[in-house]
């Protein structure tokens, strides 16, 4: 499990020294439209969801989750240095190259996590994706902060994004190298059908997918943060939207391991419903601010809300479905949460350029408080 850590610390260093550029560079570089931007991000999204469910499934399937780690994390490696050709074939080349990142993370995202789940007993399961979470994380800082480094040295001209779209691809493959020294845990498939079956899993499950669900269509991509903190920062608002985008990741890193210790106390679905209600406030201060000032407390917030959801919201799913469902059960999680953020990013994107960035933030808010009103009130199952 902590090898996995290792893995997602070196993979999420080389995707975060992209993930924050990307925006500012389709955006000023190729001069791509909102809308474009918001479709970039939702089909690379929906694209991962998509096969997150059937990787899952196929590992289930076959009893192994090692073939599609390894897969997943070597695809979203080679797709790094092929950003520096978009430079010549525009934003169309950047969709293609986001949607095949994004691919190799749908295909290793539901059976690592049913691999971290087979290795850790249920009891600890909440600090296990925490750990987890919080090596991730902090690789999202170590990440931004290499691209701060070239792109403060090298200016922000085209030159600059070539040398970071190819230094990327250094730690991805170092991750990979990684990932042949974990294991697989043995464990006896009980699949008899090569069929999904969706009555397989509980109400409880059912429910917490369709809250969920809600919550995600007005989740869209942070991308849409980070070019609204760009239009607020008056001085050198690449670098300071970078590093605003690295506080967001310091205090996800510096939560997330915490957050899981809360969940394991107190319960997964108090401390996820209590993520809700923080993404739904910043989401307001997204819409309602003009201070560049207040975008700092803005994104450390805005990280805490990711460490109270992101790992816990897997660790309570992996308790809602048995071991032989688990990597499909999670597959589900992933898939639903996918595509309904491909309609959160191109509502968002459509809404930004047709109304104004408060529309955008403002309807993410609203579906987060909802969701987090039904959470409280139909969610009964495990804590």
């Amino acid at each position: 499990m902590v090898r996995l850590g290792w893995v997602s610390l070196l993979t999420d260093t080389s995707s975060e020294m992209l993930y924050p550029l990307i925006p500012l560079f389709l955006t000023t570089v190729l001069g791509a439209p909102m809308a474009a931007l918001g479709l970039i991000e939702g089909l690379a999204e929906s694209a991962a969801s998509i096969l997150k469910i059937f990787s899952g499934w196929w590992s289930d399937r076959i009893g192994k989750r090692r073939p599609f780690v390894i897969g997943g994390y070597s695809l979203s490696a080679l797709s790094k240095p092929l950003m520096i050709f978009a430079l010549t074939a525009g934003w169309p080349l950047v969709l293609v190259l986001r949607v095949m990142d994004r691919t190799g993370k749908g295909l290793r995202s539901s059976a690592r996590d049913a691999l971290i789940a087979d290795h850790t007993p249920d009891c600890l399961r909440g600090r296990a994706f925490g750990l987890h979470r919080a090596m991730d994380s902090l690789g999202a800082v170590l990440g931004p902060l290499a691209a701060l480094f070239f792109i403060s040295r090298l200016g922000e001209d085209a030159a600059a994004y070539r040398t970071v779209f190819l230094w990327a691809f250094v730690p991805a493959v170092l991750g990979v190298f990684l990932l042949f020294t974990v294991r697989d845990k043995p464990f006896v498939s009980r699949y008899v059908k090569p069929h999904f079956q969706w009555k397989a899993f509980n109400r409880d499950f059912k429910i917490f997918i369709f809250i969920n669900l809600i919550f995600a269509v007005g989740n869209s991509s942070d991308v849409f943060l980070i070019v609204r903190a760009k239009e607020l920062f008056a001085v050198n608002p690449v670098v300071m939207s970078l590093l605003a985008y690295m506080l967001y990741n310091l205090t996800y890193s510096l939560g997330s391991y915490p957050a899981g210790m809360l969940a394991d106390r107190i319960g997964s679905r108090k401390v996820f419903t209590l993520g809700l209600l923080v993404f739904g406030l910043v989401y307001l201060g997204f819409a309602f601010n003009h201070s560049p000032h207040m975008l700092w407390a803005l994104f450390a917030v805005y990280g805490f809300y990711t460490a109270l959801t992101d790992g816990v919201g897997k660790a309570y799913a992996s308790k809602l479905v048995q071991q032989e469902l688990r990597a499909t059960g999670m597959g589900v999680y992933h898939m639903s949460t996918g595509l309904a953020s491909f309609v959160a990013s191109t509502i968002a994107g459509l809404l930004w350029q047709t109304l104004g960035f408060r529309s955008a933030f403002v309807f993410g808010a609203a579906a987060a408080l909802l969701a987090a009103i039904m959470f409280v009130f139909l969610v009964k199952g495990k804590k």
